[in-house]
């Protein structure tokens, strides 16, 4: 799981970044948070296919799905790009694919938190319930991108699937977190797998922007930064056999 790919730094990271990445750890899944691919803010139709073409085989998203306006006829037409699945009934798109790899079937979805984000979305809880319910006995592996602010509510649904999720990685803060484990019952956690993109930023964006927003409170517009460059991911090992994580291992690139 590579995080969040923010802007054009972050894509050109990840294109040289991944291949590598792929053959050193004999990788059979990779996915990409490439919510912030697009200039920061979003993806679309062209950066989306620069990250598959990087290596990605699934694409998740985030608060920013739908900041591009193709994002809309994109999202039904790319089975292997997944929008949080709590957005309510009738929104473009899916939340979770079935994707063969290593000789198992991954289950693999993308759900948003609701603390601090302001959208009015459903229960990403009983969200990811209904959705095990639903593909029961269809997947081997499930891998859930959990796209969230809190700590707490990234830490509470990794406690909420363990035994159930192969996998439960936190996005959307851009920094990673050093809480990389297998949970008791065999899910592997990481509260955030970080950002790729630029690494002397604020978040990815330009720092002289948002300092400066900071100070004044006058609003701005922010732009991706330039410069040094980082990637950050997670790799877990898993057994189809059981479902569940093996082990687990933080990757951090700065260059």
């Amino acid at each position: 799981m590579v995080g969040d790919i923010c802007g054009r730094p972050g894509r050109h990271m990840l294109r040289e970044r991944l291949g590598p990445l792929r053959r050193e750890h004999s990788v059979d899944l990779a996915i990409v948070n490439g919510e912030n691919a697009a200039a920061g803010f979003g993806i679309t139709g062209p950066t989306y296919q620069e990250i598959l073409e990087a290596g990605a085989d699934v694409v998740t998203l985030g608060n920013h799905t739908f900041d591009k306006r193709e994002a809309v006829a994109l999202l039904d037409e790319e089975p292997r790009l997944l929008r949080p699945l709590n957005y309510p009934p009738g929104a473009p798109g899916r939340g979770h694919c079935i994707i063969e790899a290593g000789g198992a079937r991954v289950l693999v979805a993308n759900a948003m938190g609701r603390v601090f984000l302001p959208m009015n979305l459903d229960c990403p809880f009983r969200g990811v319930d209904d959705l095990l319910a639903q593909e029961a006995g269809r997947y081997d592996l499930f891998f859930l991108d959990f796209h969230a602010e809190a700590t707490s509510e990234k830490e509470a649904m990794g406690w909420h699937l363990d035994g159930r999720a192969t996998a439960v990685v936190g996005t959307h803060t851009h920094i990673q977190t050093a809480d990389d484990r297998v949970l008791p019952s065999g899910t592997a956690y990481l509260t955030d797998v970080g950002m790729t993109g630029p690494s002397e930023s604020v978040l990815g964006m330009d720092r002289k922007g948002v300092v400066g927003r900071f100070l004044s409170q006058v609003p701005a517009r922010f732009e991706v930064a330039e410069g040094k460059r980082q990637l950050s991911a997670l790799l877990v090992d898993a057994d189809p056999s059981t479902g569940l994580a093996k082990e687990v291992q933080r990757i951090f690139i700065r260059e």
